[in-house]
């Protein structure tokens, strides 16, 4: 299977540029469990969680889910995809008992989600690293290759013709079309959105000059809802561009392009690549409020830099007596080394394991 390979690559590469040990073999044996890893496997509640949010991990929650309702029965755990916005929104609002995030609660968002948490505040848990990958349908043009300012003229409508002078420069053996180009970008509001724009916010400022947010801001282009949506509406449609989590452009094999990073090299998405750009990864949060800071502009050299945190928003303090247990449950279950093992399969990239221990360390302190 295709993601299967990939992900043991993937997962190969990290433990190699981080250190990680959480992983193992194709046939999902962990190698020396931790106590801790093992404990939270014992961790059973009973009763029904309702969370919803990033559709970037919802492979990943699914797995999670499966897996920890396997080995306690009892317990009813429903995710909904409907996007980090919304989910973000359903947190603050009651509805979810926690949300997923593909980008750390918003400096506006913070006090209202702190609000919620009686007691205590809302805590950033990266569970997830995922690369975005830069996907496009464009017949005849294999092994294209951009550099951050014409992704951010694409994106911005300034550059709207496969042929263009910029993207030639970036790619001067490639057969381009004189086709329109529709970039695609998410409709719904989406941390994966955030993140991108992040990074063309960070790394082209002279040719993207919109602010970053799970919102688009850029006039133009073609919206799709969540990551299937634009997945689906890049393998569909010819002359398309987009920026999908790596997973998803894997599920649909769909054309990935190199990126420039900072050191002036085009990179192509690897797991090793995604790698050296988390390592640079540092914490802005205090205490057990894990939100990171990602160098969009790494110049270490082979660096893939368009990655992203996908994060589990939850209350410190505050928890309604009968959710906690079953919130601590899955979280620690999803945090141990057994459940990041599980997402080597999937596409996504297992959390070094100085973050793992960190996140699995804020899930016991939840009250």
């Amino acid at each position: 299977m295709k993601l299967q390979r990939h992900g043991a690559i993937a997962c190969l590469a990290l433990t190699a540029v981080l250190g990680l040990s959480a992983c193992g073999s194709d046939n999902n044996e962990p190698t020396g469990t931790s106590a801790s890893g093992s404990a939270a496997a014992a961790d059973c509640a009973t009763g029904t969680l309702n969370a919803q949010g990033s559709s970037a991990q919802k492979n990943a929650m699914a797995e999670w889910i499966k897996a920890y309702q396997q080995k306690c029965s009892g317990t009813t755990i429903n995710y909904e995809p409907s996007g980090s916005g919304a989910g973000v929104q359903a947190f603050i609002a009651g509805t979810a008992d926690f949300a997923g995030s593909d980008s750390a609660l918003k400096e506006d968002e913070q006090p209202k989600a702190d609000a919620k948490c009686a007691g205590g505040q809302a805590l950033n848990l990266p569970m997830v690293i995922g690369p975005v990958a830069i996907v496009y349908n464009v017949s005849g043009a294999d092994n294209l290759q951009f550099s951050p300012a014409t992704l951010a003229k694409i994106f911005a409508g300034k550059v709207t013709k496969w042929d263009d002078a910029a993207i030639k420069a970036d790619n001067p053996d490639a057969k381009l079309p004189s086709t329109a180009i529709q970039a695609v970008h998410r409709s719904d509001e989406s941390g994966t959105t955030d993140n991108f724009t992040k990074y063309l916010s960070k790394t082209a400022t002279a040719d993207w000059t919109f602010e970053n947010s799970k919102a688009w801001k850029a006039p133009g282009g073609v919206g799709a809802a969540k990551s299937d949506g634009v997945a689906s509406k890049v393998k569909g449609t010819e002359g398309t561009i987009s920026y999908v989590e790596w997973s998803y452009a894997e599920n649909s094999s769909l054309k990935m392009a190199k990126v420039k990073n900072g050191n002036g090299e085009f990179v192509e998405l690897t797991g090793d690549s995604a790698g050296k750009t988390i390592a640079g990864a540092k914490f802005e949060g205090q205490g057990n409020d894990l939100k990171m800071s990602i160098d969009y502009n790494t110049k270490e050299a082979g660096a893939y830099p368009i990655v992203l945190a996908t994060y589990e928003i939850v209350c410190s303090k505050g928890l309604a007596a009968d959710k906690l247990p079953l919130v601590k449950g899955l979280l620690s279950h999803a945090a141990s080394s057994e459940g990041q093992q599980e997402l080597v399969e999937l596409g996504y990239a297992p959390l070094p394991e100085t973050v793992r221990t960190k996140v699995e360390t804020a899930v016991k302190s939840l009250s």
